[in-house]
């Protein structure tokens, strides 16, 4: 851990800035968005472009990483986000906040992807499950800090835009300074959706599911809160909580996940996370139990994202991962789009509580989905890799790096490889029966 710390601190502490702007942008403009009198139809557009953008760059940025290079991607789409982190106080317009949405999602996406392979190839073998979680760890805690920064200003001024604009622009200053040597970028060719769910049908399904999942809490939970009529201070609280839910029970769960059918603790999470964000949807509780609700949609879905990734995990050869993760990912960003959409218009149709009612009945079809594939064959892969906690935030890269670590570090790797191996041969050749 230390060396890792030595080796990766600019870029960690950059990595926790950056979510610091990112974490202030997407509730800041949920607050002013209802304030300016936007309707939840057109703030949930605004919020869904951000994952449109963020899909265009996770195929993008590859390419003008390879034409001009790592320094100056990081450095053109930096500057970016900062210009356009002080255009959303100028231009208070849905139609304008979405085009810069767009913008920001895709500059957000290449940035990721630039930092998490400077991360990944200062890595070793050795110290590559550490570095994820530490990476895991900043990013968590720069969304939550962002929460607090919030109180700080007045949302119909132009302080609480500038905030995150410098915080971005302070960013890159210890990343760009201390990389002295920018990694060789290759990017590798997505399996077909075809593959993927033949390798996993409960693995898409559920990162599908996700989308949506994490979609509404990071783009509606802000609108959901101004809608409620929830302070700025009580919304920051609110989803603060989200996150911290997410933080304090990824490991928990991640090691239930590597003791037993990792199946079972998919319809568990899904279950409890259907039936507990309906309680607001049929009761009127006070805003602690509304905290604890959110906390507990967090702790749900950020540990869910990560166990779906183990699953499929036991089920891929090894040579399949990076392949894997750009896809899952596709799939995962496909979903988030939808996610504002069908969340603004539920909130439309129900109220408020529209909110927590999409969300609780994505968590109840996964749980259904779930119990019937386990009702398709007699039992699971044996858990080959190990759980690795992951930022849904990340770009393929670091899902690709998840994977590989978790395989690395799961029971009898090289027994994952023989197996893996007589798995993708019968189910060319039809014979398998253990399929998930």
């Amino acid at each position: 851990m230390i060396a890792v710390l030595r080796n990766s601190w600019a870029l960690l502490l950059g990595m926790m800035l950056l979510m610091l702007g990112n974490g202030m942008q997407g509730t800041l403009l949920g607050i002013r968005g209802g304030q300016e009198n936007m309707t939840t139809f057109q703030l949930s557009i605004v919020m869904s472009c951000y994952f449109v953008g963020f899909l265009f760059g996770s195929r993008m940025a590859p390419d003008m990483i390879r034409r001009v290079g790592h320094v100056r991607v990081f450095a053109a789409l930096g500057s970016l986000i900062s210009a356009v982190l002080i255009m959303y106080a100028v231009a208070p317009n849905w139609i304008a906040w979405s085009l810069m949405r767009v913008l920001i999602g895709f500059s957000f996406s290449g940035v990721y992807i630039t930092a998490e392979s400077w991360l990944n190839d200062a890595s070793s073998n050795e110290n590559r499950g550490q570095a994820l979680s530490l990476y895991l760890i900043v990013q968590m805690i720069g969304i939550i800090a962002a929460q607090g920064l919030l109180n700080l200003g007045d949302p119909n001024g132009f302080i609480l835009f500038i905030i995150p604009s410098v915080l971005v622009s302070l960013a890159f200053t210890p990343i760009l300074l201390s990389v002295s040597q920018a990694p060789a970028f290759e990017s590798t060719k997505p399996l077909s959706f075809k593959q993927l769910y033949d390798a996993s049908p409960l693995g898409c399904i559920g990162m599908f599911v996700l989308g949506g999942v994490f979609s509404a809490q990071f783009g509606m939970a802000a609108v959901w809160g101004s809608q409620a009529g929830l302070t700025i201070r009580e919304i920051s609280i609110f989803i603060a909580g989200i996150y911290i839910g997410g933080m304090i029970f990824q490991y928990p769960i991640g090691w239930l996940s590597d003791r037993i059918d990792r199946r079972k603790v998919i319809l568990g999470l899904s279950a409890c996370g259907g039936v507990g964000l309906m309680i607001p949807v049929f009761w009127d509780v006070p805003f602690w139990a509304l905290c604890g609700v959110g906390a507990l949609g967090g702790a749900v879905s950020n540990p869910l994202y990560s166990l779906l990734l183990a699953y499929v995990n036991d089920y891929l050869d090894r040579s399949d991962m990076a392949a894997a993760s750009a896809g899952l990912l596709f799939i995962n960003g496909l979903g988030a789009i939808s996610g504002p959409l069908i969340t603004g218009w539920m909130m439309g149709v129900v109220g408020p509580s529209g909110f927590f009612l999409f969300m609780a009945l994505l968590f109840a079809a996964l749980a259904v989905y779930a119990l019937w594939r386990m009702s398709q064959r007699k039992r699971s892969a044996d858990a080959t890799s190990s759980f690795t906690a992951v930022s849904p935030s990340g770009t393929a890269i670091v899902l690709e790096v998840a994977m590989i670590a978790a395989d690395n570090e799961g029971p009898e790797s090289e027994s994952h490889l023989a197996g893996a191996q007589a798995k993708a041969e019968a189910r060319q050749d039809g014979t398998d029966t253990n399929q998930p």
